[in-house]
């Protein structure tokens, strides 16, 4: 899929491509021009070596993408003192379709690798282009134009660390969002395991009291002890991997988990705050869904509802459809009001949907948010009522 996002990083790609290219051809032409036909294919060749640097999309933190910029920067550095120092300069083009090259490796590099290496690398690169120019010759105009460059340099260095650190610190925030979400998602387990223990504690204790008046009785509640440690168990299962923040007390107070059966309260509640109907639909029964799943269902419908509440302007009707499947527990909550518009670069991103998200796949769900067909914005989950179909 072609996001926005992906749209942009591919034309600037382009525009990139296209400004060494036509460079490429002014060095081509000057230095064959100038009687320099061994030197020409040489610097195409330079050029061509940091396009294939730079234009790939590297993952965050790599090591390998900063000691190969090292690398190419040496090149080009002795490319630089062979040609100013040995020959005295060569006139003309120095290699402009390298030095836009450069300058995207120092982005790239700045902006991609690991934080250590990065910066070990920056120095050689940045040298590497602001000596380029004395390829052409010791005169003031080429000095000049390498210092020139090398503003040009620090001003790529600036922004790739700008938008690195904006990156950054959305990530950190994401991260603590998905945290808090597996936090919460544990407590709930808590609950619902001190709960249904608890119950099998007092079942078993009924048991011993009347073990001896009503032997019939006690095999009544040796099933239903039986079956809330199963279903105990099964929900464990489920939710392996979840943590508990460790700085929780042990001795906290245990809270009622609201699922599916507590939506309709809920719509009531938003119904009530004025400005939006809320309307409920459910097909199927609501017996019997595990814990997780339910409690999973209870805040997608919580946090769809309070983004219609902050963001959907001129929303009259909001509409939750909860569907039980042989296999499925389905979602749906949609409204008729204008779609979120797009957070401006000054805002506090929003992440409501990043913790939801973590939520869902933690009980192996799907989820997704986008406009409607009609208009408005509708939020779509999907959780497995059995963990089989989820893998």
């Amino acid at each position: 899929m072609l996001t926005r996002k992906n749209l942009l990083f591919h034309s600037g790609q382009v525009a990139a491509l296209v400004l060494m290219a036509v460079l490429g051809l002014i060095d081509l032409s000057t230095l064959t021009s100038g009687g320099s036909l061994l030197l020409a294919p040489v610097m195409i060749v330079s050029a061509v070596a940091t396009a294939l640097v730079w234009l790939p999309r590297h993952r965050q933190g790599s090591k390998r993408l900063p000691k190969i910029a090292m690398l190419l920067a040496g090149c080009s550095l002795l490319l630089t003192i062979a040609l100013a120092v040995v020959t005295g300069g060569v006139g003309g083009s120095f290699g402009l379709a390298e030095a836009v090259g450069l300058l995207g490796v120092m982005y790239v590099v700045t902006r991609r690798g690991d934080a250590q290496w990065a910066v070990a690398a920056v120095l050689p690169i940045g040298m590497a282009i602001g000596f380029m120019p004395l390829r052409g010759g010791l005169t003031a105009d080429y000095v000049i134009a390498g210092l020139a460059l090398g503003l040009a340099a620090t001003a790529v260095i600036g922004l790739a660390v700008y938008l690195r650190t904006i990156e950054s610190t959305r990530q950190r925030a994401i991260d603590s969002v998905r945290a808090e979400q597996r936090t919460e998602f544990a407590r709930d387990l808590h609950d619902f395991i001190a709960h249904h223990v608890t119950g099998i504690v007092v079942q078993a204790q009924g048991a011993r009291f009347v073990a001896e008046q009503d032997p019939k009785r006690v095999m009544l509640a040796l099933e239903q002890i039986e079956a809330a440690g199963a279903e105990t168990m099964a929900s464990m299962r489920r939710m392996v991997g979840v943590l508990r923040d460790p700085n929780a007390r042990p001795d906290a107070p245990l809270a009622p988990l609201a699922g599916v059966d507590e939506l309709g309260p809920l719509l009531d509640q938003f119904g009530n705050s004025g400005g939006v109907l809320a309307r409920l639909h459910v097909d199927g029964s609501t017996a019997g869904i595990p814990v997780e799943v339910s409690t999973s269902a209870y805040r997608v419908v919580m946090e769809a509802l309070t983004n219609i509440r902050r963001h959907a302007q001129g929303a009259r009707v909001a509409d939750v459809w909860v569907r039980r499947t042989p296999d499925w527990l389905l979602v749906r909550v949609a409204n008729d009001g204008s779609a979120p518009r797009a957070t401006a670069p000054r805002e506090a991103p929003g992440y409501g949907l990043v913790g939801l998200t973590e939520r869902v796949r933690a009980v192996g769900g799907r989820i997704s948010a986008g406009p409607g067909i009609d208009g408005g914005w509708v939020v779509d989950a999907a959780l497995p009522l059995d963990q089989e179909v989820a893998r």
